[in-house]
């Protein structure tokens, strides 16, 4: 039984399935872990959450900003913008 079974899910064919569920079980992991460790709203332990709401402007605003957005911040959205220009730019 065990074995039918593992022929018929582990094929060739199937591996890009896997990987596209492990990268979205990895994305949301890597979130739910940096949403623990830094956000200034989450508090984990019992002393930081005895502190009640805190007025902490410069820790909200360097989670809000990470180096990802500062990265795509004055880039135009666009994914592959070689094949844009190709289509949408008369010559």
């Amino acid at each position: 039984m065990a074995s039918s079974t593992l022929s018929r899910w582990v094929r060739p064919e199937v591996y890009p399935l896997f990987a596209a569920v492990g990268l979205a079980v990895g994305i949301c992991g890597m979130q739910l872990i940096r949403n623990i460790s830094s956000n200034p709203e989450v508090r984990v332990t019992k002393q930081n959450r005895a502190a009640g709401v805190l007025e902490n402007f410069e820790e909200g605003e360097k989670y809000a900003q990470h180096s990802l957005r500062k990265f795509v911040r004055n880039r135009n959205p666009e994914i592959m913008p070689s094949i844009n220009k190709f289509f949408s730019d008369p010559k």
